[in-house]
């Protein structure tokens, strides 16, 4: 099952006042995240939240605008070989990193050998295409590849084309004291409470920003991060739940944008990746296929994101190039039942679940757990799933609880469950099952303090 995401992003109306405040004054923009960024190191980092401040912190070779067409970053243009094997980059000149390091070919060089050959560097297989990184000139690099690879240069407009001061890379804690050459430097972070960069003066396009200061507060509940926009906490945030729109959308004070992305929120089963155990159901197709048949995609787009997300059935998006028109088939219980029977699978069958719950929508509890479980009792018509988060995140301890067949469930292996699909009648909120009836959040979320 995929769900395709729109990014909702809302904007306070504080902000829109930032360029035209006195010159005396420094302008701030507070910026709310769902999480705390992992390590701001470009070849480490790992986290959705980090590319926020990346896009601040450092510039990349390329870019890419809103219609998905790559454009000139830190290389003004390119060029392919006629096989495909080699691209050159004309640098663009001028440009210097937040410690005072001139950019040029040899520190572009640097940084693509060093998103290679890093030890623990993810952006390595982003790039494994590239075999080596040529200085053909002063402001000039070629990059010999094993293959032909189309998807180089997208690469190259994310993390793994993103310019770090050489010098300040080669220490061991550059992560803590993050040195790149994008419009805004790094200043300060306080672990999961904020990070502040300040604008680079000497930046080669500075013109192009106000702001004198932002700073990105990590505020994981989405109705916890708009309570702080609407309160002038907070000058923009990201990620807002669909429950909330309508709230967004009936307050003067606040604009919002709708844009549709690239993301998807989905489940993937591990059938060929490591260890995967003999009895896992999932290892058969057929138990997969009802899985999928066994969900109304449109049910719960309407109940749980307010009818705000587009239902869909593979990971690229129908703004991507790449989406394939295969149109999403409907709900058909009795057709996973018959594949259920016809590959020998009994219920009640449990089997483990990874995943993330960073943005499960405010309109059902949250789920952030440290375990998992895929569930569904004796009759066959309720099926509960939930999906872990972050390691440290909320987990719920369930006294006194009894699952759908009157057994008592043993406290700390649920969380609170963030979809409760019934088999029959459909996704819902309010439910005759006790177990979902049963799973709601006991954990008050404190507001953000104040800057």
């Amino acid at each position: 099952m995929t769900m395709r995401n729109s990014l909702l992003t809302v904007l306070g109306s504080v902000m829109l006042l930032g360029a035209a405040l006195p010159a005396h004054s420094e302008s701030v923009l507070r910026i709310g995240l769902g999480a705390d960024p992992d390590m701001l190191d470009p070849h480490l980092a790992r986290t959705y939240y980090g590319r926020f401040v990346f896009a601040s912190l450092c510039d990349r070779l390329v870019d890419v605008d809103e219609n998905l067409k790559v454009v000139p970053g830190l290389a003004k243009d390119w060029a392919w070989s006629d096989d495909g094997k080699t691209l050159t980059l004309n640098l663009r000149e001028g440009v210097t990193f937040h410690d005072g390091e001139k950019f040029d070919a040899a520190a572009a060089k640097y940084n693509l050998d060093r998103a290679l050959t890093l030890k623990g560097s993810l952006r390595k297989s982003e790039i494994s295409s590239v075999e080596s990184v040529e200085v053909t000139g002063p402001m000039q690099i070629a990059l010999h590849l094993k293959t032909p690879d189309a998807a180089l240069l997208m690469q190259l407009t994310d993390r793994a084309g993103a310019m770090m001061a050489p010098e300040a890379a080669k220490k061991p804690d550059f992560a803590a004291h993050p040195v790149c050459s994008g419009p805004y430097k790094f200043d300060s972070r306080v672990s999961q409470d904020r990070i502040v960069l300040t604008r680079f003066d000497n930046y080669w396009n500075k013109d192009a920003y106000h702001f004198d200061k932002i700073i990105y507060l990590p505020i994981p509940d989405a109705s916890v991060r708009l309570a702080n926009l609407r309160a002038g906490d907070l000058d923009l945030t990201e990620g807002i739940a669909a429950s909330d729109v309508k709230t967004v959308e009936a307050d003067s004070k606040l604009a919002l944008a709708k844009v549709t992305g690239l993301g998807y929120q989905g489940i993937t089963f591990n059938i060929n990746n490591g260890k995967v155990p003999a009895n896992d159901p999932f290892r058969d197709a057929r138990v997969r296929e009802a899985f999928s048949q066994a969900i109304d995609r449109d049910a719960l787009n309407q109940v749980v994101f307010e009818g705000l997300y587009t239902p869909a059935n593979q990971a690229f998006s129908t703004v991507s190039p790449y989406h394939v028109n295969l149109p999403v088939p409907p709900r058909d219980v009795d057709k996973a039942k018959a594949l259920l029977k016809a590959a020998g699978v009994t219920t009640p069958s449990a089997a483990g679940a990874t995943g993330t719950a960073s943005s499960m929508p405010a309109a059902i509890p949250a789920a952030r757990s440290s375990g998992s479980r895929v569930v569904v009792n004796k009759q066959g018509n309720s099926l509960i799933i939930n999906l872990p988060g972050q390691p440290k995140a909320i987990a719920e301890t369930l006294e006194g609880l009894k699952d759908a067949d009157g057994k008592q469930i043993v406290p700390g292996i649920f969380a609170a469950v963030p979809y409760c699909i019934d088999l029959i009648g459909g996704p819902y909120l309010e439910t005759r099952d006790e177990v979902c009836k049963a799973f709601r959040p006991k954990t008050a979320i404190r507001p953000h303090k104040k800057i």
